[in-house]
């Protein structure tokens, strides 16, 4: 029994340092919440045929899809990060284990008496037990949590089963959405309207401009109809903006660019397909093709400023519309991502991809300013 006193002291002495596991851990209940947003948007879409406003129940569902899915990436690349901690501590700590192991299992076959019994008399098997009473419970311990360890690894791989169907339904979903958003778009015709001077004008600056700043600066030289309701007073919203797509900021204002370019505005790059919103109340200024740019849409929200979005695949509302904050005002390129695609890159840090890009450019009397100036772009 000296042998095995020795392995257990040894074992004990060199702990397995898997920390403390939860039952249920935060990424477990993380994917099960976007599990259950996707379920609650799925519901909505459902529901939208009855809706009075259907452009805006549509918008809100196609957030809640988009959401769900963000969320149920982060999950399933927490569960994959998770368990390669996991199988790494197992096989860091392999000696150990076995150590561990192999002292339960002797433990479990032989019986109370032989463990006690020790070669050097009632002295030594007094010490045995003495040492045995000292061992268990931190024996006791490493077991419960290697069995925490091994019950979280299997709740890990059960989610990232689950979540192919529920991925499966959710990536469908968020696809029917957008078609039916940009339909209902195209039937509205209840939204208020400022007129120009002379509308015509518009399509021969954009038709004869041959740059996006030329276009900006003389389309702010075109009056409006004076409008009724109270303008909103958008010096005072600096800082507190959000960024019309949810996005990381690839170039900031003037930034150079790989080739040396610089553009007077920010790079923002996005998912495929995602919605992209007015991120203030505004007038439609200009929509549609122009140059290399896909199609842009140029926003006023308040005379003397122009706020261009440019490289939309697909654009909503008409010039001269007023449009509220966070109508959707257009949806982005790309492809939609398959299961396959979307559980690939839940295991990976997303980098091998594609993401789609945006330019936002914001004016104040035809030049051009710094839009993060505006925009709350550290919470993107």
């Amino acid at each position: 029994m000296i042998g095995v006193h020795k392995i257990i002291a040894a074992a004990l002495v060199t702990s397995l340092s898997y920390g403390a596991a939860l039952a249920k851990s935060d990424i477990v209940l993380e994917t099960q919440l976007a599990a259950e947003a996707l379920k609650t948007a799925a519901a909505n879409l459902s529901n939208t045929l009855n809706a009075q406003d259907r452009v805006n129940a549509l918008t809100e569902t196609v957030r809640a899809y988009e959401s769900g899915l963000s969320a149920m990436r982060d999950g399933l690349r927490g569960a994959t990060i998770r368990e390669r901690v996991i199988r790494l501590q197992f096989e860091n700590n392999r000696n150990q284990l076995s150590r561990l192991l192999g002292i339960l299992q002797t433990l479990e076959l032989a019986t109370t008496p032989m463990l006690l019994i020790h070669p050097t008399g009632p002295i030594g098997t007094a010490r045995s037990g003495m040492m045995i009473s000292d061992i268990t419970p931190a024996l006791k311990r490493q077991t419960d949590e290697l069995r925490f360890q091994l019950e979280e690894l299997s709740e890990l791989r059960r989610i990232q089963t689950n979540a192919k169907e529920q991925l499966r339904l959710g990536l469908a979903g968020v696809q029917q959405a957008r078609v039916d958003l940009s339909q209902a778009i195209a039937d509205r015709t209840d939204l208020p309207k400022r007129l120009y001077d002379n509308t015509k004008k518009i399509q021969i600056l954009a038709d004869s401009a041959t740059s996006l700043e030329m276009f900006a600066g003389s389309l702010g030289l075109l009056s409006l109809e004076p409008e009724t309701s109270q303008a909103i007073d958008f010096d005072k919203m600096r800082g507190t903006l959000q960024l019309p797509v949810e996005s990381l900021i690839l170039r900031g204002y003037n930034e150079m660019d790989t080739i040396g370019l610089k553009r007077p505005g920010l790079v923002l790059a996005a998912r495929p397909l995602a919605l992209v919103s007015a991120p203030v109340d505004a007038t439609i200024r200009y929509v549609g093709t122009f140059l290399d740019y896909e199609n842009v849409i140029i926003l006023e929200p308040q005379p003397q400023y122009l706020l261009v979005i440019a490289g939309l695949d697909q654009v909503y509302g008409e010039i001269g519309e007023v449009i509220n904050k966070n109508s959707a005002i257009g949806l982005l390129g790309g492809n939609q991502e398959s299961t396959k695609e979307f559980l690939l890159e839940g295991s990976d840090d997303g980098s091998a991809l594609a993401r789609e890009t945006l330019y936002m450019e914001l004016r104040y009397k035809g030049k051009p300013v710094d839009p993060s100036l505006w925009f709350a772009v550290n919470d993107s």
